[in-house]
């Protein structure tokens, strides 16, 4: 099945992006897992990303594959992509890494990084074979509701208190404070005022669950929730640790552990009973956190790297 592979810079047209989220939808059906993050959605309409929007169409015009390179970056480049369910194993997939990786390499020596959502085996083959080698691993943690072996509850530290965040008031201490906590942290420590706001425009988004430590009125630390619909994780309504961020200034001082009992509490007076989180494989300290609040690791994310030093636009790969 040939397909053409068309470039776009720039926010997506409304009904293109509308095709984009169904056969993204599809292979999650399909797959289990949804094979594009939130940030690269929030991203096919926004004017400000920097990004490529890659479009593979069958004879028909249909959308049979879609990828996404963020391109902001002369460090790196990072791409996520999908096929349609109906359309795998005639080389779409390959198509796509193919072209990703010329847009990497516009800028000479830049590599590109490559999200494997489910670390599914196709994905993980085509992927290898065409020399990516695994650099980073996602890991989604899960509470179980069931779980009651949950350690004493760590107060907050004297003079510490906590308050829900304010649209319009708090985005820069909080763009302050989660950029310093999340400093080496590629996607995380780089969003911006438009991406925080475009998460506020969320039908989730709820200051509610969104909590601030301050002392004296100085921002130390944050938690902010997210509650997922029945069908997104399960069942049930699941919520998650959408983030948990602290200052630098203030590590030390307990506010991890307090901030993630506080999102834990905050979520099941809402209702969901399972809580998730997503945290870096090799972030040893958050990762201790929350297996002390009887976290356990249920699906992982893999980062595939790629050289593109010598790549080219024809390579072809099975997908």
């Amino acid at each position: 099945m040939p397909v053409q592979v068309s470039a776009v810079r720039g926010p997506l047209p409304t009904a293109v992006a509308d095709e984009v989220r169904a056969v993204a939808a599809r292979a999650a059906v399909a797959d289990g897992v949804a094979p594009l993050s939130e940030q690269p959605l929030l991203w096919l309409s926004d004017p400000d990303a920097v990004v490529v929007h890659l479009l593979a169409r069958d004879d028909d015009g249909a959308l049979v594959g879609y990828a996404q390179v963020d391109v902001a970056l002369d460090a790196q480049a990072t791409a996520e992509l999908l096929v349609a369910p109906d359309a795998r194993r005639h080389g779409t997939g390959g198509r796509l890494l193919a072209e990703a990786r010329s847009f990497a390499a516009a800028v000479h020596g830049r590599p590109l990084h490559v999200w494997a959502h489910g670390d599914l085996e196709p994905a993980r083959a085509m992927t290898t074979a065409a020399g990516g080698v695994v650099t980073r691993e996602l890991w989604r943690m899960r509470l179980s509701g069931a779980h009651t072996d949950a350690p004493p509850r760590r107060p907050f530290p004297a003079g510490v208190t906590v308050r829900t965040f304010v649209p319009g008031q708090d985005e820069d201490a909080w763009r302050r404070v989660n950029a310093r906590a999340f400093a080496r942290h590629p996607e995380q420590g780089r969003i911006s005022d438009a991406d925080l706001r475009a998460r506020e425009r969320e039908p989730w988004f709820d200051p509610a669950g969104f909590l601030l430590a301050e002392r004296d009125r100085v921002l130390l630390g944050f938690v902010w929730t997210k509650v997922h619909p029945a069908g997104e994780h399960g069942p049930e309504p699941v919520g998650e640790l959408y983030v948990v961020g602290v200052d630098p200034d203030a590590q030390g001082l307990g506010l991890g552990g307090a901030l993630t009992a506080a999102g834990i509490d905050h979520l099941r007076s809402r209702g969901p009973a399972d809580v998730i989180l997503y945290t870096d494989a090799d972030n040893a300290v958050a990762v201790h956190t929350y297996e002390r609040h009887g976290f356990a690791v249920e699906a992982v994310d893999r980062m595939f790297t790629f050289d593109t030093a010598g790549s080219r636009s024809d390579d072809t790969m099975g997908g």
